[in-house]
């Protein structure tokens, strides 16, 4: 939570709603250093909601994978998901992703939906409702948005925490370390409202810096590059294919901006 004053009700509302039952949630919520009303707003909150097991830490800013690091070294439940303080989940949201799991003809340690009535794009393909999430298709595209994801504790086991430093495409960088040792997959299922359903990427929230995304996105490149994940000339064709990929989303970015302006 980062000034988030005007939504952060509107996401634990959504937590409230779950009909998964609300005696399994631990909520905990980490203040990043807000400048804003948003904390007396959660007190308010958590005096209102006794029957919420809701924790609200304060820390100094730190960027978003820190705050959520924060949470995930603190936690204590057998799954854990992630939720940002201007997105919200809807009713059946857990409930859906937690019959997945607990199927057990299903192999899967982290699973992501869709949101804002969003498709699955190339290059996933999707298999009895189920799309795979693997290191090589997260190179192209990211699917999970962090809001949307549920994952087993052993994942913190296996693969650790988000990088403390990274503020952009800081999501893409874990998940790229998760995909080495774990089941991923994604819902073809709507149940996550992101940014209250607006357009997010290069729009709203930090992917709206385009500039920063692209430099996050070299760095993953990088850094797989260094664990030798990738070789050298798989890493210079993504070079290639950000820098592109950058240039489009730039073009997206002024011809969507210009016409709400209109």
């Amino acid at each position: 939570m980062y000034n988030a004053e005007e939504s952060i009700s509107f996401a634990l509302d959504s937590v409230k709603q779950q009909t998964f039952p609300q005696k399994e949630f631990e909520i905990i919520i980490i203040n990043d250093g807000s400048t804003d009303k948003s904390q007396v707003i959660v007190e308010k909150y958590i005096r209102e909601n006794p029957d919420m097991n809701i924790k609200l830490i304060s820390q100094a800013n730190g960027g978003v994978s820190k705050a959520r690091n924060t949470g995930l070294k603190i936690s204590k439940g057998d799954y854990i998901a992630l939720l940002d303080s201007d997105d919200g989940w809807l009713p059946e949201k857990i409930k859906t992703q937690m019959s997945y799991f607990e199927d057990t003809s299903t192999d899967i340690d982290f699973l992501a939906t869709e949101r804002n009535d969003n498709k699955i794009l190339f290059p996933y393909q999707i298999k009895n409702n189920l799309a795979e999430i693997t290191f090589n298709k997260l190179l192209i595209r990211n699917e999970a948005q962090p809001s949307t994801v549920l994952f087993k504790r052993k994942i913190l086991e296996n693969t650790g925490y988000f990088d403390d430093n990274q503020r952009y495409a800081e999501d893409v960088n874990y998940w790229l370390k998760i995909s080495l040792k774990n089941k991923m997959y994604i819902l073809n299922q709507s149940l996550v409202s992101v940014g209250k359903g607006k357009r997010s990427f290069g729009v709203s929230g930090l992917s709206a810096n385009l500039f920063e995304m692209r430099k996050g996105f070299r760095k993953n490149l990088h850094e797989m590059y260094k664990l030798k994940k990738i070789s050298f000339i798989q890493y210079i064709l993504f070079r290639f294919f950000y820098k592109a990929k950058y240039l489009l989303l730039l073009g997206r970015q002024f011809y969507y901006n210009n016409n709400i302006k209109k």
